[in-house]
């Protein structure tokens, strides 16, 4: 089994750079397409219903925001930080997203199709049944998430962390990973886990994985 040298161990995530004073604002007014909001502190939920196409934010931070069930495809959210937001079912293919970081959020059912992520952290989010179909991820950490039946089919994922994470029922086909690591995570039912192959793990991980590895290559159980 080959060691991980410095050159193959995934390079750190830049966090968001975000003034200390901000406006205030309130997403409960809505927003339209291509409203760019810059340097505020937002609160309040969208509309039911919203749709804004290419909306921008950036030095942005926001609290217990609910975005649930917004369409927002195309939106850019750079040196931006969100605690506690509902983003469940919410639709944001083709997103960019850098230097972004998402604390205790709930993401169920989000889509992130053909999305840009750089230098984003995930932090005790609920991010299952989630879409990454097709999406870039570079420099991007998820600490403490499920992410339980999300479909990954076709990633293309480079300097990546997974610790701590339910990775159960999720879709790798067609997923490319380099420099990855998955530091005791949950990998049963894994769909074409050996697109896994080159990622870097603790020998204790892949032991109690053990049974999961086995199924993907067709190991035969036998008694005695």
């Amino acid at each position: 089994m080959a060691r991980a040298t410095p050159d193959h161990r995934p390079r750190p995530v830049a966090g968001p750079r975000i003034a200390p004073d901000l406006a205030p604002f309130s997403l409960d007014d809505g927003v339209a397409h291509d409203d760019r909001l810059s340097d505020v502190a937002m609160g309040g939920s969208l509309p039911a219903g919203t749709f804004a196409r290419g909306v921008q934010i950036e030095a942005a931070r926001a609290e217990q925001v609910d975005l649930a069930g917004a369409r927002m495809p195309g939106i850019a959210l750079v040196d931006v930080e969100l605690r506690a937001a509902n983003l469940a079912n919410a639709d944001l293919r083709s997103a960019s997203l850098r230097r972004v970081a998402i604390v205790r959020g709930r993401l169920t059912g989000i889509q992130w199709s053909g999305a840009r992520l750089d230098d984003v952290r995930f932090d005790g989010c609920q991010i299952d049944l989630a879409a990454f179909t097709g999406c870039e991820l570079r420099r991007v950490e998820f600490h403490d998430c499920r992410l339980v039946g999300s479909d990954f089919q076709d990633l293309n994922a480079q300097d990546v962390t997974f610790a701590d994470c339910d990775l159960s029922d999720i879709d790798l086909t067609g997923a490319r990973f380099t420099r990855t690591e998955m530091q005791r995570c949950t990998l049963d039912g894994i769909r074409s886990l050996e697109r896994l192959r080159g990622v870097g793990m603790r020998w204790e991980d892949v032991l109690a994985s053990a049974g999961a590895f086995a199924g993907a290559i067709g190991v035969r159980l036998i008694d005695g």
